[in-house]
């Protein structure tokens, strides 16, 4: 598969300053996503804390899932939109991470998962008839169920707070990668009505959850 010059440009990012990250600690805790730092003026955070990663596996994952959609993306849209998109789902990953965790001065993250959930997100929107294999179930299943499953997840992550991951980057990129696609392509309103409602869904179960204080 040819891979993209903005793929390419957006993968070197992650790598040479997620290098530095790992050599460099106050590199490293002077650009992560944290909300005292961020609610204290810091606000360059939410956008550097999307290309530090924790160690070579978090990195690779990332850059492995991108290389993989990115061209799903830029086939439908083009480099500049597949950027546009990018940056965009990363901030959304990170403004929905600040709007729930602003209680939690100390919570911090990092990581491009926001971003590439967004494009991840947008693929699937884009052709929900793509047939994707996880390791561990050697079928082809839809993308549009793996996506609406992984939002699913994302929600029960956040509510039970599982693991060292940021399930709220992850949902606030794919929201980012929703919005964003609709709105470059609004024709899909139309012939992919049926998908453009399924993968609202898990949206709309997040805010109300989040109303009615279930989160």
């Amino acid at each position: 598969m040819n891979i993209h010059l903005a793929t390419v440009a957006i993968i070197a990012a992650n790598v040479l300053i997620s290098l530095r990250g790992f050599n460099d600690l106050r590199f490293f805790e002077r650009y992560k996503f944290n909300i005292g730092a961020i609610q204290s003026g810091q606000k360059n955070r939410m956008f550097t804390s999307g290309f530090l990663h924790v160690d070579f596996a978090h990195l690779f994952l990332n850059m492995f899932t991108l290389y993989f959609f990115a061209n799903v993306v830029i086939s439908w849209f083009g480099p500049v939109e597949f950027l546009i998109l990018y940056f965009i789902s990363l901030v959304a990953g990170s403004l929905l991470a600040l709007f729930f965790h602003r209680n939690e001065p100390f919570y911090s993250a990092v990581g491009a998962s926001g971003a590439v959930t967004g494009i991840l997100y947008s693929a699937i929107l884009l052709q929900p008839d793509m047939k994707l294999i996880l390791m561990f179930i050697p079928i082809p299943i839809p993308a549009y169920i793996l996506g609406i499953g992984y939002m699913l997840y994302s929600i029960y992550g956040m509510k039970n707070r599982l693991g060292n991951i940021g399930h709220t980057a992850h949902f606030g990129g794919a929201v980012g990668g929703y919005v964003i696609t609709l709105f470059f392509k609004p024709e899909l309103f139309v012939s992919e009505t049926l998908m453009v409602i399924l993968l609202a869904i898990p949206i709309v179960i997040l805010f109300v959850m989040e109303k009615l204080g279930k989160l």
